[in-house]
């Protein structure tokens, strides 16, 4: 974010809080209860949604040096990151491609190549298969060269890995994040390293945990003891770049700034600036750290999320401070998941027909409409 999008931002909630208004869509929206309860709409959802984008799948943190792995699951997918002897990045499926059982069980470690449990079929950690047992006398039609691993569109950018589960499809990375690269960048989130972290499985729709964030209508009521006190009631702006959103929640210190000290003016020390992006990513900045917020749809009523501190890789030896945040992030992010359990259990009740967004909720509008949009056009 330049220095003017910055000042700009600022002046915007500032005016909105002098004329005592919200940022304010044109109408109320609605969505319906089923996207959120249908394991049909869920499959949609899968298949060309969450398997159809980049999505974050890990930080370049957790894969530090020649013939490092990391295993992950990405949307029911199992999945094999690797960094090989020229610092490449690579995604495969983790799975053998012999008679289909998991390849690595291990979450992590340093391995240059791969042998299955099952047969000894060997892989290298760019996908090749080097050896099998026998493989002349049993298979002498196949080509070695054709049985590597199933590989996934990769790539290491803004501090991340991305991974684009369709093994068949590309990915343009810069034309998926539209303009939101140079915010990206600026949050330098290379240079930073994993202080705490936590992961969690909580019964609610993935998009319901999304949306928790991403209005501040709730903050004075269902945070009312915790960080409700020190935001403002009610005021939040957003902004879409493409289907991502780049969210500003003021504290009430906003209200306060002295217009003789702009030059100083810092967003991230008067407002929690929250990225969405799309489809389950989430990075939480504040004002010495971010919260990187990772969901895993399982279910159409399940989620399992993963909450990550980074911090400034200098300062990571304060432990003490980056656990008491993280102790804070956590227990203000679990009032919101309690709720969304809450509407998870409710949401087949009857009792409504669609979720309703008034006016200030407007991200939770057009975050839905994003999916469903891409829904529509597969």
């Amino acid at each position: 974010m330049d220095r003017a999008t910055e000042l700009t931002l600022i002046d915007e909630l500032q005016s909105l809080k002098a004329d005592n208004s919200a940022f304010l869509d044109e109408a109320v929206a609605r969505n319906p209860t089923a996207h959120y309860t249908s394991e049909e709409h869920f499959r949609q959802e899968q298949t060309q949604v969450l398997r159809a984008v980049p999505v974050v799948a890990a930080h370049s943190s957790e894969l530090v040096g020649s013939g490092a792995f990391l295993r992950r699951n990405l949307s029911g997918l199992p999945v094999l990151i690797t960094r090989d002897e020229n610092n490449q990045v690579h995604a495969f499926l983790n799975v053998c491609r012999h008679r289909g059982t998991r390849l690595v069980e291990e979450d992590s470690g340093c391995k240059h190549r791969f042998s299955c449990p099952y047969h000894a079929w060997t892989f290298a950690n760019t996908g090749e298969l080097l050896a099998a047992p026998h493989f002349d006398q049993g298979f002498p039609e196949l080509d070695k060269a054709e049985l590597g691993l199933k590989r996934l569109a990769c790539e290491e950018r803004y501090g991340f890995i991305w991974l684009t589960a369709r093994a068949e499809d590309g990915s343009d990375l810069n034309a998926f994040l539209k303009e939101l690269g140079p915010d990206l960048e600026a949050l330098s989130i290379g240079e930073l390293g994993i202080a705490d972290e936590h992961t969690e499985t909580r019964k609610a729709n993935w998009k319901t945990l999304v949306e928790g964030g991403i209005e501040s209508y709730h903050f004075r009521v269902a945070h009312r003891t915790t960080i409700g006190p020190h935001f403002e009631n009610n005021l939040s702006s957003y902004r879409s770049f493409g289907p991502h959103l780049r969210s500003v929640l003021p504290r009430t210190s906003m209200g306060k700034l002295a217009p003789e000290a702009r030059s100083e003016w810092r967003l991230r020390d008067h407002a929690n600036l929250l990225y969405t992006l799309f489809p389950t990513c989430q990075l939480l900045v504040q004002q010495d750290h971010i919260v990187w917020i990772t969901m895993e749809p399982l279910s159409a009523g399940e989620t399992r999320l993963r909450l990550v501190t980074l911090a400034p890789r200098a300062r990571l030896d304060e432990e003490a401070h980056w656990k008491r945040n993280h102790a804070i992030t956590t227990m203000t992010l679990d009032e919101d998941f309690v709720i969304g359990e809450s509407i998870q259990s409710c949401a087949s009740s009857g009792a409504n027909e669609a979720m309703l967004f008034g006016r200030f909720e407007g991200a939770l509008d057009q975050f839905n409409r994003t999916v469903n949009d891409y829904i529509a056009s597969a």
